[in-house]
């Protein structure tokens, strides 16, 4: 399903999106050395009830997943990248964390991730990671306006990353959003310009560009969810929801 969302919905979006975003910024301020995967999944669960949204992944059972998640962030460290299911682990100094979110509020979801280093350390190799996918997402949301192709996305997306060097991993991407956090269509990290859907305003997509340092290949934890580098290597992931409208791309998930 691709949903073209009105002007009144646009507005929930944009009221969702700045939400998700002050959550995320908030969550990112609270966290240092020793903090518990444990309570930031209390903290994201504590801010969605005080703001009157709802969670997207707490029942979320998809079928890439054990049963329903459970949880109500994402919390991946290190060599885990994607769906990383809090668990009773502290953080140490120089961890590489991804704060995954997913939010509902009035009807229009939202979807936002964000990296960082625990602590004061500074890896430079962690460094690089979030970058070069800071730098894909930004890449991405340059090519996107009425009219643009998906390919064109993808093709921005990717060009950044395999000019980094990281490996392209197409079985999890972008995605459209609205009324439910998963929608068609789908917007892998790498592709061929002038091809797929034709943006439309009104329409909302989920970019993610995201890289594992030395592989493109996933394993799937114990747990049914986390997905790790397939060699241990340190990953990274950074998304943006936005808006595509008559004048470009709108960022809805900046905290404001």
């Amino acid at each position: 399903m691709i949903e073209i969302l009105n002007a009144v919905e646009l507005d929930r979006a944009r009221a969702t999106g700045a939400l998700l975003g002050g959550i995320l910024q908030t969550l990112k301020g609270r966290t240092a050395v020793g903090t518990n995967l444990l309570e930031i999944d209390r903290w994201t669960h504590e801010l969605i009830v005080a703001a009157g949204a709802q969670s997207c992944y707490v029942d979320y059972a998809p079928s890439f997943g054990r049963g329903p998640f459970g949880h109500y962030i994402c919390t991946s460290v290190n060599d885990a990248v994607l769906h990383g299911l809090p668990h009773d682990y502290r953080l140490a100094d120089g961890d590489l964390l991804t704060l995954d979110l997913a939010v509902s509020l009035d009807g229009i979801a939202a979807d936002s991730a964000i990296s960082f280093v625990v602590g004061a350390s500074r890896p430079a190799e962690s460094v690089a990671l979030i970058d070069a996918t800071q730098r894909a997402l930004e890449a991405g949301i340059a090519a996107a306006g009425p009219g643009a192709r998906i390919g064109d996305l993808s093709h921005a997306i990717g060009t950044v990353l395999s000019a980094a060097g990281y490996p392209i991993n197409t079985e999890f991407g972008g995605h459209g959003i609205g009324s439910t956090m998963h929608q068609d269509p789908h917007v892998s990290n790498t592709g061929r310009p002038g091809r797929g859907y034709t943006l439309r305003p009104g329409l909302l997509l989920a970019l993610e560009p995201w890289v594992m340092v030395d592989t493109d290949t996933l394993v799937t934890d114990a747990d049914g969810w986390t997905l790790r580098s397939a060699t241990g290597c340190r990953t990274a992931h950074s998304e943006h929801t936005i808006a595509i409208t008559e004048d470009g791309a709108e960022i809805l998930t900046l905290a404001r």
